[in-house]
């Protein structure tokens, strides 16, 4: 499993039926999440939360305390992201992937040369911070024009310069497709699809339907000496050794490199239990 480790202002205080207790800051926030199905004896430290998110029988749900701000902002290292409680129980930061950014922060930094990076479905920008604060310059696309604003503002607190991160607010299969017609590259990709998704012109796909052909068509905009590719998962059809034999077979078949997958996870301070939080797949070139 890769553990996200030593943040500075976020805390998974504690899992139990269904939900997980969660520390942002100065702020308590209880979530639900489907992975937790076990049940352990919650003490008082659930009682005082500043927000408390729960679904509705009819489908979505609501926060239904809500004691804390429209948004506020914390720290990881010498980035800042602003936490933002939306719908969905979203709070616009996946604090599980510091576990990735760990892992290709120093990959970046060490390239010696200029890594030019592409994020897909990039939402609200941390992983394109985390790039572009190791130097990188990075293209981040996401079709939402509400979450690229939110991007740009999280670039804004990490005293990102303008000119590291290009934003493009666009479907991003039909973005790689006109990329490849360009013949442009990039040697390093990152992508963080979500499990449902709809077209400009309004028809739903499936990422368990899509991941294949996605793979192979992102592997035709590496450049010729890539650093690294990682895909991240949050589907429940597609798990860590499934997006490894993509991977493997769409990329690393072909032009080479190391893949390796694991469960991304996030460990309870009060209890020590860890938390499965999706999946990533990484591909790193010699």
């Amino acid at each position: 499993m890769y553990i996200a480790e030593n943040w500075k202002d976020y805390e998974l205080i504690d899992t139990s039926d269904g939900e997980r207790l969660e520390r942002w800051g100065k702020y308590i926030l209880i979530r639900p999440d489907p992975q937790i199905i076990w049940n352990t004896e919650k003490d008082g430290s659930w009682d005082n939360a500043h927000g408390v998110y729960r679904r509705s029988s009819k489908g979505g749900g609501s926060w239904i305390v809500s004691k804390m701000p429209d948004e506020w902002v914390i720290g990881c290292e010498d980035m800042r992201f602003a936490v933002a409680p939306m719908g969905f129980k979203h709070t616009g930061i996946f604090p599980e992937q510091k576990a990735n950014w760990d892992w290709y922060m120093p990959l970046i930094k060490n390239a010696n040369r200029p890594i030019k990076l592409l994020n897909l479905f990039a939402y609200t920008g941390c992983a394109s911070v985390a790039a572009a604060k190791s130097g990188a310059s990075v293209c981040h696309v996401d079709a939402s024009k509400g979450i690229v604003a939110k991007a740009k503002h999280n670039a804004e607190l990490s005293d990102i310069a303008e000119a590291k991160i290009r934003y493009i607010v666009d479907d991003c299969f039909k973005f790689v497709e006109r990329e490849i017609r360009r013949g442009n590259k990039y040697d390093a990709i990152i992508m963080d699809p979500p499990s449902y998704g709809r077209g400009t012109s309004g028809e739903v796909w499936k990422m368990e339907d899509m991941a294949d052909q996605l793979v192979a068509k992102t592997a035709l905009l590496l450049s010729d000496k890539p650093l690294f590719y990682l895909l991240n998962s949050y589907t429940t059809g597609l798990s860590a050794s499934s997006c490894a034999y993509i991977a493997g077979l769409r990329i690393a078949k072909k032009i080479g490199g190391k893949v390796e997958a694991d469960e991304l996870g996030l460990k309870a301070s009060k209890t020590g239990l860890y938390l499965p939080c999706g999946a990533s797949t990484r591909i790193t070139f010699d």
